[in-house]
């Protein structure tokens, strides 16, 4: 048995061999797809999402806070459309997919597909419902199942629904294989005989075989070869034209979502922070997140001046999620209290660094280890605040209203009060994105943002915080 390879050229048949059979597989360059108009205003969506949720545990569980990996998601998908969830990972988009299918219990809110609410739906009312609703994974290395033929991989769902006669469903798998650029023969071979890129399009023809309305494509490109990625974005959207489809695309590639999606969601932390039409959000987004994403996609042209929004430090748990925006953590564009809006960017970054400090030790100070260490009479060896200040101010000119707060934090935290120290730094420091969720806004046709900046009495105050990314702090 030989060993299976990601490389394209295998015994069986090249990618290669595939375009010339195929011109829906022709060049290495996705098509660029027409530009979205948007639905017919009377056209129902095919998918309709409101108010979901889905959180892992509870505090019922191990005494611990759920993670809310989604959070209160709304949007529409409507038919023939492509909608595109791109974020960071572990931002929920796998979660929200799955729990589109119901292959996730959701906590609240629903979900509507063809005009059928799924969540409500019992098991056999479930098993039937799933014909029309289909997956393709993001990795063909394990989707499949390598003991079984090509030819019974993608008849399984036939089989499993009793679709037409043995016969027919023999005709309608080599006719799938066909469409996908394989070849009928390949009905009897295995997985192992084949790359990824080819058995990605397996993938795709399982995905096809009940004639579903609805497909979510969870990365379906992310673990092939650049060379090969095109070729499966050509196919899927060809495929769609053919079979008149409609696509929720999961995508950490932004150049992949600009080519095959007509609008884009951005999530952040569980919560979609942002959906416009796809050119209409590269071009011009809305939100900090957006914004930031985007300014970190290599410029093709070196010479040309484009400001970079770097994002400080790491999402946060999803377990322990901000009060207020979720992305109030990180964001360059934050409100602060009207009397620290115009101080130095350098200084606020310093700021925010030593409140994570501090944070960091309060939440550390409530945990369970901590709690068995004090029983144990152990301790922790950690730099004091105080040193952590000198270290962090000890370059840049504060200012009393600063310094202040900052040094009766340091004194409190010294005499074990980390929670109230951490308190006095929020009200001090804390604006409206520390203790409000902002609402989606819309701010253009088809285009809306959740952000407080979007507000009119913020409006006025969209200062770019640069974070100075070099720092050693």
């Amino acid at each position: 048995m030989s060993n299976h390879s990601a490389d394209e050229s295998q015994p069986v048949q090249t990618e290669a061999s595939v375009a010339e059979r195929s011109s829906s597989t022709e060049g290495s360059v996705p098509r660029q797809r027409e530009q979205w108009t948007g639905p017919e205003e009377t056209r129902e969506p095919m998918v309709s999402v409101d108010g979901l949720k889905k959180y892992y545990g509870s505090d019922k569980l191990l005494g611990g806070k759920p993670v809310k990996a989604v959070d209160n998601v709304s949007f529409e998908i409507a038919r023939g459309e492509t909608l595109g969830l791109v974020g960071e990972s572990g931002c929920g988009k796998t979660t929200l997919a799955h729990s589109l299918l119901q292959l996730e219990d959701v906590d609240e809110g629903t979900v509507t597909i063809a005009g059928q609410e799924v969540t409500s739906l019992g098991s056999d009312e479930l098993r039937e419902w799933r014909r029309n609703a289909q997956i393709v994974f993001q990795n063909p290395e394990t989707s499949i199942n390598e003991r079984m033929t090509i030819g019974r991989i993608i008849r399984e769902p036939l089989d499993v629904y009793d679709w037409g006669t043995k016969k027919e469903r023999k005709e309608r798998v080599s006719n799938l294989l066909d469409r996908v650029g394989l070849q009928p023969e390949h009905y009897y071979r295995y997985p192992h005989q084949f790359s990824g890129g080819q058995r990605q399009r397996i993938g795709i023809a399982r995905a096809l075989a009940l004639e579903p309305d609805f497909i979510i494509l969870d990365e379906p490109v992310s673990a092939l070869d650049v060379s090969v990625q095109a070729k499966i974005l050509n196919l899927l959207m060809d495929i769609q034209e053919d079979f008149d489809l409609t696509y929720l695309l999961i995508a950490h590639d932004l150049s992949v979502v600009r080519h095959i999606c007509d609008r884009v969601g951005v999530m952040y932390l569980g919560k979609l922070m942002e959906v416009a039409p796809t050119e209409q959000l590269f071009q011009a987004p809305k939100n900090p997140y957006t914004k930031s994403l985007l300014s970190a996609i290599p410029e093709p042209e070196p010479e040309v001046d484009r400001d970079s929004i770097p994002l400080r430090g790491s999402p946060p748990s999803p377990r322990n999620p901000p009060a207020g925006c979720s992305f109030s953590t990180r964001c360059p564009f934050k409100i602060y209290p009207e009397e620290f809006e115009q101080l130095d960017a350098n200084l606020l970054d310093r700021i925010e660094q030593f409140r994570e400090v501090l944070d960091e030790r309060d939440s550390e100070r409530d945990s369970g280890l901590s709690r068995l260490k004090s029983r144990l009479g152990l301790s922790d060896e950690e730099t004091g605040l105080e040193r952590v200040k000198s270290d962090l101010f000890a370059d840049i000119e504060m200012i009393p209203a600063v310094e202040e707060p900052i040094d009766e934090s340091v004194a409190l935290a010294a005499d074990g009060e980390v929670d109230q120290a951490t308190t006095l730094l929020d009200e001090t420091f804390g604006g409206v994105c520390e203790t409000e969720s902002p609402s989606l806004h819309g701010v253009d046709e088809q285009h809306t943002s959740r952000c407080h900046r979007h507000a009119d009495e913020y409006a006025d105050m969209q200062t770019l915080r640069r974070y100075d990314v070099n720092s050693s702090h």
